[in-house]
């Protein structure tokens, strides 16, 4: 019987980029000039229109001076990460 891992909390991943934004009281102007992306796509990700690729949470990451663990850390939210991820 093959396990697949539970699926990742996305909603807490947008919600987190947005809690992280209005901390800094940033617009979506501000971020898109600190991460070099365009607004559409912060608007697009934190209302779960898209996911955004890895490269997009690289640069949001830097922007917003979080690490990316930090970040995917909350796709996890809701159920027990995999072992070793708290190293």
């Amino acid at each position: 019987m093959t396990l697949f891992p539970p699926d990742p909390n996305l909603t807490a991943l947008r919600l987190e980029l947005g809690r992280l934004r209005g901390e800094r009281g940033w617009s979506y102007d501000e971020l898109a000039r600190r991460s070099g992306l365009a607004r559409r796509t912060l608007i697009e990700i934190e209302q779960g229109r898209t996911i955004g690729s890895l490269k997009t949470w690289h640069a949001l990451a830097h922007a917003l001076d979080v690490s990316v663990d930090h970040l995917f850390s909350t796709l996890c939210e809701g159920h027990t990460p995999p072992a070793g991820a708290t190293e």
